[in-house]
């Protein structure tokens, strides 16, 4: 388990099954599959009263974060099953360098009735360094290849 501002990243636990591996479910509120269009770059958003609980379940993108100042880019892929737990108040949003759509659920935790304002876009107070969301997303990939690697060579 690692954090990044206030969000919380785990590997999911899972089981095998013969040849077929079960991830334990997030409880959840309300549970939405979201889809990020390919190239895609949101805008910001803070949800007061309820926590993401994503998991990318088909292609990559990354989320983006604010605080102080500085942006953080949390890669995310189908490939290295993570769950992202975005807690109120955490500025972010999203970044789809693929040309394919990126699917995910969000397992929503509400802490209170849904607002219209959690909705609403907050515009980036300066661009996104598109160049470290690529490099983020690389160094995911390269992680996969070497635990893969390492995998097929026991």
């Amino acid at each position: 388990m690692s954090k990044y501002r206030g969000i919380e990243i785990r590997r999911l636990e899972s089981s095998k099954g013969g040849m077929v591996e079960f991830f334990t479910a997030q409880a959840s509120d309300e549970t939405m599959l979201v889809q990020v269009p390919p190239n895609t770059i949101d805008d910001l958003f803070v949800h007061k009263t309820h926590t993401d609980q994503l998991l990318v379940v088909k292609g990559r993108f990354v989320i983006v974060t604010l605080l102080n100042k500085q942006y953080q880019y949390i890669p995310l892929s189908e490939d290295h099953p993570e769950l992202v737990i975005i807690p109120p108040g955490v500025l972010h949003g999203a970044i789809n360098l693929s040309s394919e759509p990126c699917v995910l659920v969000n397992a929503v935790l509400r802490h209170k009735a849904p607002q219209a304002r959690d909705y609403v876009p907050h515009k980036r107070p300066f661009p996104y360094d598109l160049e470290a969301a690529a490099a983020a997303l690389k160094n995911l990939e390269l992680t996969n290849q070497i635990k893969n690697y390492g995998a097929a060579a026991v």
